[in-house]
């Protein structure tokens, strides 16, 4: 077990900005998660479970609680047998048929770990989502998704610490309630551990054709030189958020380090020494001006916590 005192959250954290934690855990074994994690029940500690940061933003004003977040033992990838992903065999015929195989993915791999992983493999079906930064427990979390996949599309089970009586169980896809950017972790404060994933046999040279060019549509249409946290936004119901911010001509518009993006205005990026409170200027004042532009009331995707 490592314990960080006064951690630099934007070391932690893609947007590179923010606050510092008071004490920062990395658990390196179930073990040590369990007993950290016994320890706050017992004294009644209330704790942030923090993954690779990617969706996250920390104020300015720091982490007071505790923050844990998920060591070397999380970050394994195996395959493994379908009665291992689907135990009570809750998948429908039509998704196990084929040449379906089975990978299980510990929360803190980077998806362009398991997206390699898959590669090496000959396994397809996590090239849209090979470019998403952040981690696989993360992503499940979000239920992430890009260029028209979800995580909920190759998703089986995952592996789960309950909040409720840190018990270790295997929720299947069914129990997730993943949704657009929602899953019922979000409420439930579960932990996940690993996250089972079905994909289909295809040529490697397919895959990594598909991979390249879905890098290649991202590097394009993306800020990716600048820190960042994806995009800021929810896509609202009917619009792009992106496309209602640079219709209300915002694009480029920026408060102190913190920018919107020139190149994608769903985008918000740190240009340099942004604050946290910059980046929450910025993102109130894209708010108050598209709504008052086209009457829709964008809501951040990324996660804004401390303070």
């Amino acid at each position: 077990m490592k314990q960080i005192e006064q951690a630099d959250m934007k070391e932690y954290t893609s947007f590179r900005a923010g606050g510092k934690a008071d004490v920062l855990y990395i658990a390196d074994t179930k073990e040590e998660l369990l007993e950290l994690l016994k320890e706050f029940r017992e004294k009644g500690t209330e704790y942030l479970i923090l993954g690779n940061g990617t969706n996250t933003l920390v104020r300015d004003e720091g982490i007071r609680i505790p923050v844990v977040k998920l060591g070397e033992a999380f970050e394994g990838i195996e395959e493994i047998t379908e009665e291992e992903a689907d135990p009570d065999g809750a998948e429908s015929p039509e998704a196990k048929a084929g040449n379906i195989h089975y990978i299980s993915a510990g929360a803190a791999v980077l998806m362009s770990a398991c997206a390699k992983k898959a590669l090496s493999l000959g396994l397809s079906g996590f090239e849209p989502l090979s470019g998403i930064p952040g981690s696989i427990g993360g992503a499940l979390f979000m239920n992430g998704g890009a260029y028209g996949t979800e995580m909920k599309d190759i998703a089986v089970s995952a592996e789960v610490l309950s909040k409720e009586d840190l018990f270790i169980r295997r929720v299947p896809l069914r129990e997730m309630d993943l949704s657009y950017r929602h899953s019922r972790f979000q409420k439930s404060g579960d932990l996940i551990l690993s996250v089972q994933i079905r994909l289909s046999e295809r040529n490697p040279e397919e895959i990594s054709d598909a991979m390249k060019s879905y890098a290649a549509r991202r590097n394009e249409k993306q800020p990716v030189r600048y820190p960042s946290a994806g995009s800021f936004f929810k896509r609202p119901d009917g619009y792009y958020a992106g496309a209602l911010i640079q219709e209300a001509g915002l694009k480029g518009l920026s408060v102190g380090g913190a920018q919107v993006s020139e190149l994608h205005a769903g985008f918000i990026i740190n240009r340099g020494g942004a604050t946290a409170q910059d980046i929450i200027d910025l993102m109130h004042l894209v708010q108050n001006t598209v709504y008052m532009k086209s009457g829709v009331r964008l809501e951040p995707e990324v996660r804004i916590i401390g303070g």
